[in-house]
């Protein structure tokens, strides 16, 4: 009988197995790779559950669920004394199902379409956003959901880490756990930042159109929903043109997803603003309103909600002594300002006018005034730039140039002058012929190369100052020179702050900004405005230390600076009238230069110096500097420039004037120091 394949005997009995009765075979051994990745993910799903109980017990998932605080910024002084406190405009919370369709529309149209979908996270919505972002080569759209930016303001650090944004996702889960959508749409529109220091769609729409957000239009829904992304960049009271675009972008965004019709899209128009009046006063002082806006752009991703504290590179005692130098000083009726800065870059005082409770408007950054002969700067520069010394020869004789004649303050001429004496004595028909002869661009490049940014219109009249620009972009000109770099940034927040503002990021970019060093010519001009303060029409100006400047004053004296810097300060003065109004007989050389001269004379505790005796240019004593300027100068340039008398040899050898003070100076006494300071702070 033949016996089925695989049988044995069993050992004791002799009876067979059936095949069901056999033993299972011993199963092969497991690879070392499948092991490896069993651990692997025992391990991540282990540490996975350890993550999630540590987020659970540091974020603060408790506080999500409360009221968020109101928001407010003190600004602190260089040495840590508060400045000025800013309290937000926080307006009632709105009902998200109490608004109209359009309005909730046009919030999810731009930020978040997929609101009523997700779980708080939007995978898909990340992908998108990754997507395009990779396809423009930059950050173009992110991947927040509402939920998460609702979750962001739970936090009152600005920290931008991968832990932070764990918890931020873990945050919008709870939400989503505990609020319903439509509550968490109402928090999130009641809290979210509108730029001009508002918070909250009611306190915006109030603020923006004088209206209640229920009765918004939908171009003005547009333009609000579009603000949040970067409110401090787009609000409309100071970039209405780009609040314009972003809110086309947000119609178009409202058509894309079914919210509006082709036809309706169509008939819209951006919203107009009907800006309503605020319910707090503005505190503070010119300086806290200029550094304001820098500190919020730090906070794009409007994270400003509970206490915030900004240091400032504002000093007190400088700003103190400012602040008295300018209350009594000029003629009355008129306006003064003052600014000092470090040649870094770092504000230290601002004075925007004698009364910031009168007039909050700041004269050192709105103003656009002409800046007469301290314009000439950029003349000199660029005849420096060019190949040409202090010693080199220029003619001081009549011109004519497209139909205009300039004159010098006292009608003369001089004949043949140095480069030198020319700026010395502010002396303006030598000055065209001199920007003539290096060309206008020249002189344009110099002054964008020191940071000028103001339109320069290429008249003939340019060196002397008749294009408007602050009296912060000239000051901030003069302390390139000082400082032997170019262009310096005129700055109010702490450096500090500004590295951590930049992100990982600033660490690795190299610096902007082009040294002097080897270029004689900014070395010469030093020397030269050396000779103009001391020897020139800034002698008023002279102190016990090295002294350098140069004034201004414009048609009818209708505005008079003095700006220059001794040691590491560096400092400009204006006076005028707001409506333009001449003032008789006020030169830069005057009351500016003696303005800049008192507060000097304490911020470095030296004093006033005897001026050097004034090298006079045949046998005239030529005053100070007001220039006599076309009222409509004529465009164009001249096709055959006026060269300047003898060759130009930039290889021959200059010995410049070295500044010797006198035997006296650096004296202790201090014959014009002003009273000692008294605790009184701001500009008003």
């Amino acid at each position: 009988m033949d016996q089925p394949a695989g049988y044995q005997p069993y050992p004791a009995s002799g009876f067979p197995f059936a095949p069901s009765d056999q033993p299972p075979l011993p199963r092969p051994p497991q690879s070392r790779r499948r092991v490896l990745a069993k651990r692997i993910a025992f391990a991540t799903f282990g540490l996975f559950i350890l993550l999630i109980g540590w987020l659970a017990i540091s974020a603060p998932l408790n506080q999500s669920l409360r009221p968020i605080a109101a928001p407010s910024l003190t600004i602190l002084s260089a040495e840590g004394e508060i400045i000025a406190r800013r309290g937000a405009v926080v307006g009632e919370p709105v009902d998200a199902t109490r608004l109209p369709a359009h309005v909730r529309n046009a919030f999810l149209a731009i930020e978040d379409r997929r609101f009523y979908s997700h779980v708080g996270i939007d995978p898909i919505g990340i992908s998108r956003a990754m997507a395009r972002n990779l396809t423009a080569g930059s950050v173009r759209e992110g991947g927040s959901t509402i939920t998460q930016q609702l979750a962001k303001t739970s936090f009152l650090t600005p920290d931008r880490t991968m832990f932070r944004k764990v918890q931020e996702a873990l945050i919008a889960v709870w939400l989503e756990a505990w609020l319903s959508k439509d509550e968490i749409l109402s928090r999130y529109l009641s809290n979210v930042y509108f730029g001009d220091n508002v918070y909250g769609l009611r306190a915006a729409a109030r603020h923006y159109f004088s209206r209640e957000p229920e009765q918004l239009t939908v171009p003005q829904a547009a333009m609000l929903a579009g603000m949040v992304n970067a409110p401090s960049r787009l609000a409309p009271t100071r970039n209405l043109s780009g609040a314009q675009r972003r809110s086309r972008l947000v119609m178009r965004a409202m058509q894309e997803a079914g919210m509006l019709t082709e036809r309706e899209h169509d008939r819209l128009r951006p919203a107009r603003l009907r800006v309503g009046p605020r319910d707090d006063v503005p505190t503070g002082t010119y300086f806290a309103d200029w550094v304001l806006p820098q500190a919020n752009e730090r906070d794009e991703d409007g994270e400003r909600y509970g206490q915030r504290t900004v240091r400032t590179t504002l000093e007190g005692d400088l700003q103190r002594l400012a602040v008295r130098t300018v209350r009594n000083a000029g003629p009355r009726g008129s306006q003064i300002a003052l600014v000092a800065m470090r040649t870094d870059g770092r504000v230290v005082a601002m004075v925007g006018g004698r009364s910031y409770r009168q007039s909050p408007f700041n004269r050192v950054t709105q103003a656009r005034r002409q800046p007469g002969s301290t314009f000439k700067l950029f003349v000199y520069l660029a005849a420096l730039r060019n190949g040409m010394r202090p010693d080199t020869m220029i003619r001081d004789e009549p011109i004519e140039i497209e139909g205009w004649r300039p004159q010098n303050y006292d009608r003369n001429f001089n004949g043949r002058v140095t480069l030198e004496q020319a700026l010395q004595n502010s002396l303006n028909v030598a000055t065209v012929r001199l920007q003539e002869r290096v060309g206008r661009d020249a002189v344009t490049r110099a002054a964008r190369d020191l940071g000028i940014s103001s339109p320069l219109t290429p008249h003939a009249s340019l060196g002397l100052g008749t294009s408007g620009v602050s009296l912060m972009e000239m000051t901030a000109a003069y302390a390139a020179v000082a400082a032997g770099r170019y262009p310096v940034r005129p700055h109010g927040l702490a450096e500090e702050q500004g590295q951590e503002g930049g992100g990982w990021l600033s660490g690795w970019m190299p610096s902007r900004g082009e040294s002097t060093r080897g270029d004689r010519s900014f070395e010469m001009l030093r020397n030269m405005l050396f000779t103009a303060a001391n020897r020139g029409t800034g002698r008023a100006a002279a102190l016990r230390v090295a002294t350098y400047g140069k004034t201004g004053t414009t048609q009818d004296n209708r505005d008079a600076l003095f700006i220059g810097f001794a040691e590491d300060l560096v400092v400009g003065v204006w006076i005028g009238h707001d409506d333009n109004r001449p003032m008789p007989g006020m030169t830069g050389g005057g009351v500016p230069a003696q303005i800049w001269r008192q507060f000097m004379a304490q911020a470095l505790g030296t004093a006033a110096a005897a001026p050097l005796p004034q090298v006079p240019l045949r046998d005239a004593d030529k005053g100070d500097d007001a220039e006599v300027v076309p009222a409509e100068p004529a465009e164009g340039t001249p096709e055959n420039p006026i060269p300047v008398d003898g060759p130009i040899d930039p290889n021959a050898p200059y010995a410049p004037a070295q500044p010797q003070p006198g035997d006296d100076r650096g004296k202790p006494e201090d014959a014009d120091a002003l009273p000692p300071p008294r605790e009184d702070q701001g500009d008003e």
